[in-house]
């Protein structure tokens, strides 16, 4: 297998690589890529240490099998096609692709069938969206999900070691703010992504399109707040749903156990704990009546909300889906 990771040395792309470790995902080859500003750095990679190279136009034009990108819209916009043009399956990690309706925009344990057969881009869905989705989908199948409102609590590293590296700058005493549009070091931000013209963030938005994507139903009603929290790794959400048919709770939690790479608990987990998981918790399962519902999840966003599930996009498209 002939890998490539673009965007090998953010946030992400160290992630990425950890976790094809981790999977024992051998390569006889891989090439990692950057910017002109990181390029030229060693990296450590299956005991041997790889040199970063520069992204550029002809720098993807081989014979790789699967490139794994975590670079940005605007880069996977330019890159992706061009990888996917000679032969490469393309696992996209930005926005870029996740809305066009040509390309699935997949997390395997729930819709991974779109995989069979299948070259070109794949797109990976949103940190947010993946850990919600993951808790919710055996509900919707089996009773069937009218309305969602979630509120997220969503960490720093969300906007990539930049915004560690603010949060840290401003926990030691400094003032300076550029990454968010706020102070975050003790506050929260009630805004994630740029403000639309319907009022709502870039991240609620992707929320909204991507889950309805995902779960394959237009009807969904989905109504989001996203928050910036000052959490290094981890985003939680506190979600209500009103589902089509009735149900017991017992019957709730039944499907939440079903769900592959999710835990029900008794544990009130937090970000503290989950930190370095390939799993989703969810915990505090309540319900006003037979049709409302009420839970709250928590996830590693850096791995299941990105790093895990395009390796697991990889594994099960090599393994033919």
């Amino acid at each position: 297998m002939k890998l490539a990771v673009v965007g090998a040395t953010g946030e992400v792309g160290r992630m990425m690589l950890k976790k094809l470790e981790e999977e024992a995902i051998t390569s006889e080859e891989i090439d990692l890529f950057s910017s002109s500003r990181s390029a030229g750095s060693l990296m450590k990679f299956a005991g041997k240490s790889i040199e970063v190279r520069e992204l550029r136009e002809d720098s993807l034009r081989r014979d790789y099998d699967y490139v794994l990108f975590s670079a940005g819209a605007s880069v996977s916009k330019t890159f992706a096609p061009l990888a996917a043009s000679c032969g490469a399956v393309v696992i996209d990690n930005s926005s870029a692709f996740r809305q066009s309706e040509e390309i699935p925009l997949v997390v395997p344990e729930i819709n991974g069938c779109l995989l069979k057969g299948y070259r070109g881009i794949v797109a990976n869905p949103n940190c947010s969206t993946i850990q919600m989705v993951l808790s919710l989908h055996k509900i919707h199948r089996r009773f069937g999900l009218k309305t969602i409102v979630v509120s997220t609590y969503q960490a720093v590293s969300g906007a990539g070691n930049r915004g560690i590296v603010e949060l840290e700058r401003q926990e030691a005493g400094s003032q300076d703010q550029a990454v968010f549009v706020r102070k975050i070091h003790r506050n929260v931000v009630p805004v994630i992504g740029d403000i639309l013209e319907n009022s709502f963030s870039a991240e609620e938005m992707k929320m909204i399109n991507e889950t309805r994507k995902i779960l394959g139903d237009s009807k969904v009603s989905i109504w989001p707040t996203t928050v910036r929290v000052p959490v290094a790794h981890g985003h939680s959400e506190a979600v209500f749903c009103e589902t089509e048919k009735p149900f017991e709770l017992e019957e709730l939690k039944e499907e939440l156990r079903a769900s592959e790479d999710v835990v029900l608990t008794d544990e009130r987990f937090t970000p503290v704990e989950i930190a370095g998981s390939d799993l989703v918790y969810v915990s505090r399962v309540r319900s006003f009546d037979s049709h409302r519902f009420l839970l709250w999840n928590v996830a590693d966003n850096i791995r299941v909300g990105a790093a895990t599930n395009a390796v697991r996009i990889l594994k099960m498209h090599a393994g033919g889906a």
